[in-house]
């Protein structure tokens, strides 16, 4: 027994050894070769060296200068990756540690709150009294608060508990006569003059995408339009500010915050969810959207609104379920309700990013360049509407207004010779877009080469700020020529306008 016990010594001993040895040889092996070789190099040198010459020896000293001053910069730029390294993750370490910090002084901070309220509770009602502030509802909602991660919505679930949310249809009502209305009220209520075409591009748009830009230089009322329409529709906008620190969806919808157990819910979110209890048009607007970059934080909201199944509009705001969690979210997502229209503003300077093709290929955009005019408007009431029935109009419209097959033929040839010019194609997305557009846009009381006039301008010339039209003059003055040819001289004034302009930039 004692020589297994030997056997067993030794064999772990030797294998132990030859692991030693093969990391020896892996890592320090190859150098003991080098430094076995200085005496050739010796060698070498002294076989040479009496035959120098006084050049031979000024670039022998300037090369072992340039090799030791390689070796001196590769060592310092090692030096400079590993204080860099070293600093970088110590800031990351303080950054963490400051960030519990913080999420541990708010639990702390939501702990004495609450158990201030309740002491404040049990106090009123040992002296008999009834505090104002502490009714049956408030109360529902404190315990409501304690017990649920998501304390603001199940705020909303009891805001409306018992609400009705049903609005009966107007009779008769048009599409036409909705644009007329809310350019009336928007005047005289609200002092904001904005023009009949612009207001028909507003709906047909609304009609399109659920999300609409507002671009165009500050003070021209772009803001405002999207505040005008929560007032026309008696339900007002909830304007969210974006941030230029904003680089996920954690800063639009909020995030988990381990230590409270509680969802830091935004404006946002708030907004979005009260939605899923109203049958009106719901008004969200990104204020100066793109301060940061939009493809980073609503590229979620981008890709769930191109499924075709709106069942599947489904945002994931936490992957654990909770029966505490409000009643409109389920297995921890919120569903996009379908009456939320989305408007972002955007500046057009130097302190913002640029819109990509990703975010103007899925949204309408709308462009101001200059104050309204002032016009005599007649006093006019706001409309208490659905979005059903709003829908219900644009449904009419793509049945009774379908884009004609000349305009399509016209449009499709247009498109060939834009592929053949400037190598940019239209695709199906926009396609689908002009079907649902135009038809709206002449329900809305437009002319149906208007409608295709916009979206061309809109979606297909706004490609080109990205070509150098420096060398695209010529091809400029050509599609000009082939829209007189195609829709006729005076048609088209949207695109001829952008084109001229595209000419004056480069000229």
């Amino acid at each position: 027994m004692s020589d297994y016990f030997t056997y067993l010594g030794e064999l772990v001993s030797q294998f132990f050894k030859d692991f030693g040895q093969w990391w020896y040889d892996l890592i320090i092996g190859p150098w003991t070769k080098v430094g076995g070789n200085v005496g050739n190099y010796n060698d070498i040198f002294a076989t040479y060296s009496d035959k120098f010459g006084f050049l031979g020896w000024f670039f022998f000293v300037l090369f072992a200068l340039l090799i030791l001053g390689a070796l001196g910069a590769a060592g310092y730029g090692i030096y400079l990756l590993v204080k860099k390294y070293v600093k970088f993750y110590k800031s990351e370490l303080d950054k963490d540690a400051l960030r519990e910090q913080v999420d541990r002084l708010n639990y702390e901070l939501y702990q004495a709150v609450a158990e201030k309220d309740r002491i404040l509770g049990l106090q009123v009602n040992a002296l008999g009294l009834k505090d104002p502030k502490l009714d049956k509802k408030k109360a529902e909602e404190a315990v409501a608060e304690v017990s649920s991660r998501f304390p603001k919505l199940t705020y909303v679930d009891h805001q409306y508990a018992d609400f009705d949310s049903n609005i009966p249809d107007i009779p008769n009502f048009t599409l036409e006569e909705l644009v007329n209305r809310f350019r009336l009220f928007a005047a005289s209520q609200l002092h904001l003059y904005y023009t009949t075409e612009t207001i028909r591009q507003l709906f047909a748009g609304i009609a399109t995408s659920k999300l609409m830009i507002l671009e165009g230089i500050s003070g021209t009322g772009k803001t405002s339009l999207a505040y005008a329409l929560g007032k026309f529709f008696q339900f007002d906008a909830s304007i969210c500010s974006v941030q230029p620190s904003w680089k996920d969806r954690s800063e639009l919808l909020g995030y988990y915050n381990e230590f409270t157990k509680k969802f830091n819910e935004t404006e946002f979110l708030r907004a979005l969810y009260t939605a899923t209890y109203r049958k009106d048009i719901s008004v969200i607007v990104l204020d100066e959207m793109n301060l940061a970059r939009i493809e980073y934080y609503f590229a979620e909201f981008l890709s769930v609104m191109e499924m075709p199944n709106i069942n599947e509009w489904n945002i994931e705001l936490i992957n654990t379920y909770s029966v505490d969690d409000p009643k409109n979210v389920h297995n921890g997502k919120l569903l996009i309700p379908q009456n939320i229209i989305f408007f972002g503003t955007a500046n057009n300077d130097d302190s913002t990013f640029t819109i990509s093709d990703k975010v103007y290929d899925r949204a309408i955009s709308l462009f101001f360049d200059n104050k309204g005019i002032a016009f005599d408007a007649e006093y006019t009431e706001p409309v208490n509407l659905s979005y059903d029935q709003v829908h219900r109009l644009f449904e009419s419209a793509f049945t009774d207004f379908p884009v004609s097959e000349s305009i399509l033929e016209k449009f499709n040839e247009l498109d060939n010779f834009v592929i053949a010019k400037f190598k940019l194609a239209f695709g199906n997305r926009i396609l689908k877009q002009l079907k649902s557009f135009i038809p709206a846009y002449v329900g809305c009381g437009g002319a149906e080469i208007d409608g295709l006039d916009f979206i061309f301008t809109n979606k297909i010339l706004k490609k080109f700020e990205s070509l150098n039209v420096a060398f695209l003059k010529d091809e400029l003055g050509e599609l000009n020529a082939k829209l007189d040819e195609l829709f006729g001289e005076g048609t088209f004034r949207m695109a001829h306008k952008y084109i001229n302009n595209l000419l004056k930039m480069s000229a």
